[in-house]
């Protein structure tokens, strides 16, 4: 005997009523959500240095930084997705109603788990290029120290630049910013990432 589930499909507007009143935080792709797991405390090592360097170093600049909580609809893909940061330069372009989801950045910043690491450098970054202003995409790991750094140029190819010790300094090309790995990898322990792949 054959067993079939039904797949059940919703709308985006269905998506962001249940989200609102949601305790999770959830995708949306093309019609199915997908609920995000939690990060590791590496994972959020990562995110909120990078986002704090970065935000100090834009303050004088037409730019602002989102994290986290912030939600980015790609209308192309029919997607709802909160990167770990992302760059708007000028102003926010909401998609309305309200202020909790923007359809312009620059720059997205994902930090890579076991979990998600295929998607964000496959079809994530194909959506994500989508976008008309998104010009410059930051991948990394929380395993080791590598860091890839894609940068649109003016004929629309990407190229992409890894960093893979302490001394590398990640320079930003959409923005006036730089970082040295070693100052972004400080406080991550590597054996809490070995232990949690043990686990998995």
């Amino acid at each position: 005997m054959t067993v079939t589930t039904e797949k059940t499909i919703y709308t985006p507007e269905e998506y962001l009523e249940l989200e609102e009143n949601s305790t999770d935080k959830h995708e949306y792709r093309d019609g199915e959500i997908v609920l995000m797991t939690g990060g590791t405390t590496n994972h959020n090592r990562l995110v909120i240095d990078f986002c704090t360097y970065l935000n100090l170093a834009l303050m004088e600049q037409n730019a602002e930084v989102f994290a986290g909580d912030v939600r980015l609809w790609i209308p192309q893909y029919r997607e709802y997705t909160y990167p770990d940061i992302m760059v708007v330069q000028g102003k926010p372009n909401y998609q309305p109603p309200g202020t909790t989801t923007i359809i312009n950045p620059s720059l997205i910043v994902e930090v890579l788990s076991k979990s998600t690491k295929g998607r964000d450098r496959g079809d994530k970054f194909r959506y994500y290029r989508s976008i008309p202003e998104f010009k410059e995409y930051i991948l990394i790991d929380q395993y080791s120290i590598l860091v890839e750094h894609f940068i649109k140029m003016a004929d629309g190819k990407w190229l992409l630049t890894e960093y893979k010790s302490q001394d590398a300094i990640l320079k930003l090309s959409s923005v006036a910013f730089e970082m040295s790995l070693q100052d972004l990898y400080k406080r991550v322990d590597f054996n809490e990432s070995e232990q949690e792949q043990i686990e998995q």
